[in-house]
């Protein structure tokens, strides 16, 4: 037996490749997410762990900011005179250093990274632990000198002598390029600027008496967390202290939020390649199994029991998968290796030498790759043990075209009713959590259900789809759509392969239509500003472009936002941390905001707060109760509320609470903030079009806040929404590739199966170019369908998600029809892809040969 089946395996390893192919890709993916961060996850604890100080000394900040405030956290500089003198410290430096900072050149354009990475500015002085060097110019030595990496001296053309605008929160100011550092470990993507410790902190932090931090080496013989206790012991509970090894593990938790985000992207890669290629190997296997019904038959004939069969079959799939398996190992690799190399034209400077490949990734790519052919494999290996020794003696199949879906009908039902019950206790649902796990529960049964009860919509829906086939191809387009009914459960597993990418992109355009529907309503409905003043990126900026905006002419009403993190003690005794917006006081003018009770006046008042109601009524909370609050620095105070705002999500602030508070108190206990937005009205007698050219020119020097009206705010929106379907469009991507070699193999096969009466229709009269055109038209019809099933079944899970949506705001429900009707186009175009190879193959057959053929 074990002779026999490695002949079988060798016999069929053109047709069992194209199933290998779905192995291999969703191995791939597996083994070069796990490999890629392994790789970075290593290269950054080593870069975090070489660049780290023995202890450091930093603000203590309980509060979380989930929005960008623009606040820097200081220690006062006199910390470090005070902590070199703590027994086991060999020395101290202040720290003065701040991200997310705009340095631009003479033309007014930013010299950052494009990547999204930090834009850096710091003090200098020399340490072992630096992780740059210098190797041109020399050190800033005085107020106006700067030294710059050298991979953003390169990509942005800066060199010796340049001169530079810095757009610190203190104020603009110029430096000269006096030096040019280089890295000595990884280049993390950011772009580096250096001064002088007086200048950095004036002209960083607006004055020498504040430091960002305090950096200790220790004495030789004093470990890292000795020296932590004495400091501690020293200054109290007051900051944060943290050893080396803290600091790597804390930048490591940080930038492993960015490596996970990578890592889930492909994983989802692989779950797709995974899903689809289960399809397409049960298909593949049933297909062999039911050309190999007299060998089958002949070896129980021979003796062969079931058991012996079925391990036969099981046995090539476990070889299938080990050969995929490998293969994608190797393509992992190579797909490492590329992710690696994007990194490093991004600005990520990785090592493809140090790449690692840990003891898990070879594990769990084998685990993926034979678990997933050996499952898939399993029903039609049941099904071939099932094989009478009479079927030696016939020319029968036991694919099961003739046996009946019943079972498939009964279990399809039940499957989709409970799937159906999920999904409208979604939309009925008035809780997110809840809506959203009835949601995912109704996603995956309504999957099933209809891969299960796709055989039984075979027929129906292919009448409906090929029934103008024997009206415009005659005879052709007859037998074109019969082959497709031919066996329904055949047509329905290759027609799933594409169904499932289908229905997950039709799900999310229906949801991303809905977002971009709802955002553009209550933009619409609330936004009255003529501009908004922003980022791109809604980071803060510094007050000096709050200044310019408004002494530009014909700037009429300014009203500023400006974020902060908060923490409210509430009257049911939770502890509620957010964030907090401050306005100024003529909100009104610019937004349009409803209120169940109180006013833009009462809620910005100093002392008051507003928030949104249903917030309000979860914690207890009644117009008129002081709420202790506590701000960034650990200041507190009592405010009392002044209005409750019947806002949805999508309409407001978007943030938990929908909290807002008076400008004046937002400055008052967190001073140094930054601004976020400007809300910006055109004085009497100005155009909007000459107020926007004249915004336009007063902030060229300015590249990190553009001027937006209301359409531009709403194209904003959409490009957010649209990095969404990047990722879907990527995974539908994939499905259509492997969901494609489904289509291949299927008619590959099919026409092997039919390969006597290809002939015989070819002896009969019937063209080339008409075997051809048969072929494609059954592969179109195909697509067809799975195009349709995964559409109808997108769409209903679209809707789903948009009732989940309602409850945060978002209440709009938009079906993107060009869409809809792109992806039908593009499945004609599948079909007809797919149906190449094989209908050149068929065509190319030996008329005699094939009728011979047994």
């Amino acid at each position: 037996m074990l002779k026999a089946t490695l002949r079988s395996f060798l016999a069929h390893k053109g047709r069992l490749m194209l199933s290998a192919l779905a192995v291999i890709l969703s191995v791939a993916f597996v083994a070069g997410s796990l490999i890629f961060s392994d790789t970075v996850t290593r290269t950054f604890d080593r870069l975090f762990a070489s660049t780290a100080a023995d202890v450091t000394v930093s603000p203590k900040e309980d509060l979380d900011e989930a929005v960008p405030s623009g606040q820097t956290p200081t220690v006062p500089a006199s910390l470090r005179q005070r902590v070199a003198k703590v027994p086991g410290v060999a020395d101290a430096h202040v720290d003065a250093s701040v991200r997310n900072i705009t340095v631009v050149d003479r033309k007014n354009e930013s010299v950052g990274p494009t990547t999204g990475a930090p834009t850096i500015a710091m003090n200098w002085y020399r340490t072992d632990r630096n992780p740059v060097e210098l190797t041109s110019g020399h050190a800033p030595r005085g107020s106006g000198q700067a030294m710059i990496d050298a991979d953003t001296a390169d990509k942005k053309g800066v060199e010796l002598g340049d001169t530079l605008t810095v757009l610190a929160r203190p104020g603009s100011f110029k430096v000269e390029i006096v030096g040019i550092a280089t890295f000595t470990t990884t280049n993390p993507g950011a772009a580096l600027l250096f001064l002088d410790t007086a200048s950095a902190q004036r002209e960083l932090l607006g004055s020498t008496d504040v430091a960002t931090g305090i950096s200790v080496t220790a004495a030789d013989g004093v470990s890292d967390t000795a020296l932590k206790h004495r400091i501690a012991a020293d200054l109290g509970s007051r900051y944060d202290l943290k050893t080396a090894d803290e600091q790597a593990d804390s930048a490591a938790s940080e930038f492993g939020s960015f490596l996970d985000v990578i890592k889930y992207v492909m994983l989802g890669f692989a779950g797709v390649a995974v899903l689809v290629g289960i399809f397409l190997i049960v298909n593949t296997f049933s297909m062999l199994i039911a050309q190999r019904t007299r060998e089958l038959g002949l070896l129980r004939a021979l003796g062969a029991d079931r058991s012996q069969v079925r391990r036969s079959v099981l046995f090539e799939a476990l070889l299938l998968g080990l050969v995929g398996s490998t293969l994608g190992l190797a393509a992992g690799i190579g797909l490492a290796l590329g992710l690696i190399k994007l990194m490093s034209l991004l600005g990520m400077n990785l090592k493809s030498t140090e790449m690692v490949v840990g003891w898990a990734t070879p594990v769990i790519s084998y685990v993926v790759g034979v678990g997933v052919t050996f499952v898939a494999a399993y029903l039609p290996a049941r099904r071939a043990a099932h094989v009478s020794p009479m079927a030696a003696l016939a020319d029968a199949e036991i694919a099961g075209v003739g046996r009946p879906l019943k079972v498939r009908a009964v279990a399809g039902a039940l499957v989709g009713a409970a799937g159906a019950a999920a999904l409208v206790g979604c939309a009925r649902a008035d809780k997110t959590s809840s809506a959203a796990s009835l949601l995912g529960l109704g996603v995956v049964l309504t999957l099933i259900a209809t891969v299960i009860a796709g055989p039984l919509l075979v027929r129906p829906v292919i009448r409906v789809l090929g029934g103008a086939f024997p009206a415009v191809f005659g005879s052709i387009g007859r037998m074109s759509q019969r082959n497709a009914l031919r066996n329904p459960r055949r047509t329905g597993a290759t027609a799933a392969a594409l169904m499932v990418g289908l229905a997950l992109v039709g799900g999310l355009s229906v949801a991303s239509a809905s977002m971009t529907k709802s955002f553009d309503r209550q933009i619409d409905k609330t936004l009255g500003a003529d501009f908004v003043v922003q980022n791109s990126n809604f980071m803060p900026f510094p007050q000096e472009i709050t200044g310019k905006v408004k002494d530009t002419e014909g700037a009429g009403l300014v009203v500023r936002q400006r974020f902060t993190p908060v923490k409210l003690a509430m009257p049911d005794g939770k502890n509620v941390k957010t964030t907090a917006s401050g306005y100024d006081q003529r909100l009104d003018d610019v937004a349009h905001i409803p209120y169940e009770q109180g006013s833009s006046r009462a809620a910005l008042a100093t002392g008051h707060i507003g928030m949104d109601a249903d917030f309000a009524a979860k914690h207890k909370v009644r117009m008129g109760e002081e709420l202790p609050v506590t701000f960034p620095g650990g200041r507190t105070t009592k405010l009392t509320v002044g209005a409750l705002t019947d806002v949805d999500t999508a309409e407001g602030f978007g943030v938990e609470g929908g909290i807002f508070v008076g400008f004046g108190t937002v400055e008052k206990y967190v001073p140094g903030g930054q601004d976020s937005a400007l809300y910006v009205n055109a004085a009497s007698g100005t155009g909007a079009d000459t107020l926007r050219d004249r915004l336009e020119k007063t902030l060229d020097p300015y590249p990190q806040v553009q001027v937006r009206d209301q359409a531009d705010y709403k194209e904003l929106i959409r490009q957010q929404i649209a990095v969404m379907l990047y990722l879907v469009y990527a995974l539908l991507g994939l499905a259509i590739v492997i969901a494609v070699l489904g289509v291949v193999n299927t008619l590959a096969l099919s026409v092997v199966e039919r390969t006597r009466e290809i002939g015989l229709l070819r002896a009969i009269g019937l063209g080339r170019r008409q075997l051809r055109r048969m072929i494609r038209l059954e592969s179109v019809v195909i697509a067809v369908f799975g195009a349709l099933l995964g559409l109808a079944l997108g769409l209903v899970w679209g809707v789903a998600v948009q009732q989940v949506l309602a409850l945060q705001g978002m209440k709009e429900l938009a079906i993107p029809w060009s869409t809809i009707v792109a992806v039908v186009i593009g499945s004609v175009v599948v079909g007809l892809a797919a149906a190449l190879l094989p209908a050149l193959r068929a065509s190319r057959m030996n008329v005699l040969a094939a009728i011979a053929h047994e």
